[in-house]
């Protein structure tokens, strides 16, 4: 999935000479958390954060409050150079950025201008509808040696039930290098014929691990 199928595209921006105040109430009105920095032809010179405008707004409890810092330009408090991304980026890729350098947004350039933003919510909802969690479903992980084929083997044994696969995912198990868990979501809420044919198959599973268990936790 590329980072254009899930940026959004509406990005509230400021120039550099636009003050605090304006800033502040942008974030207050709008309830964004960051805003981006632009010139005259909307390139990304910086990023402004919700914490970053606060903290250089004078405080409720301060007694004599400079408003003067209300009215200095936002260049004075932006964060930059600033990273950002492409909208052909893949999205797993960029998840990876926002983990290393916890980063809660990050600017979509493309040709030097400005066309987007993805925050950490957008990032966030990308992982359910990856992992199929934004429907019903259920949820079956399977244990299987690590080598070539085995997915389309397994797989199998959904067809042959005619189950609705709505994501997969594959993951390490444990430290075994010669293993992987393969986690279905199939569109049904009644896995248990699909269950025992992965049983009656050979194959390990994860989660149900006891079918019997698993009627008895639907009930």
């Amino acid at each position: 999935m590329f980072i254009e199928n899930i940026m959004q595209t509406n990005v509230t921006t400021l120039p550099p000479t636009a003050t605090i105040a304006e800033a502040l109430r942008l974030i207050q009105e709008q309830h964004i958390r960051h805003i981006p920095i632009v010139d005259e032809e909307q390139s990304v010179i910086g990023i402004v954060s919700d914490r970053d405008i606060r903290d250089a707004s004078p405080s409720i409890f301060d007694k004599n409050p400079k408003q003067a810092d209300l009215h200095k330009e936002i260049q004075t408090i932006m964060s930059h150079p600033v990273i950002t991304i492409h909208p052909l980026d893949f999205v797993e890729e960029i998840a990876r950025i926002f983990y290393d350098e916890e980063f809660s947004s990050l600017p979509v350039v493309s040709k030097n201008q400005l066309v987007g933003i993805v925050t950490e919510k957008d990032m966030f909802y990308t992982l359910i509808q990856l992992t199929g969690t934004h429907v019903q479903s259920s949820h079956i992980e399977v244990k299987v040696p690590h080598k070539p084929g085995i997915l389309p083997e397994v797989a199998a044994v959904f067809g042959k039930r005619k189950a609705n696969i709505t994501s997969l995912l594959v993951y390490p198990y444990k430290d075994d290098p010669n293993y992987k868990v393969l986690v279905f979501r199939i569109q049904t809420m009644n896995p248990s014929p699909v269950i025992q044919d992965l049983k009656e198959a050979g194959y390990e599973l994860m989660w149900p691990n006891n079918l019997m268990e698993f009627q008895n936790y639907e009930v």
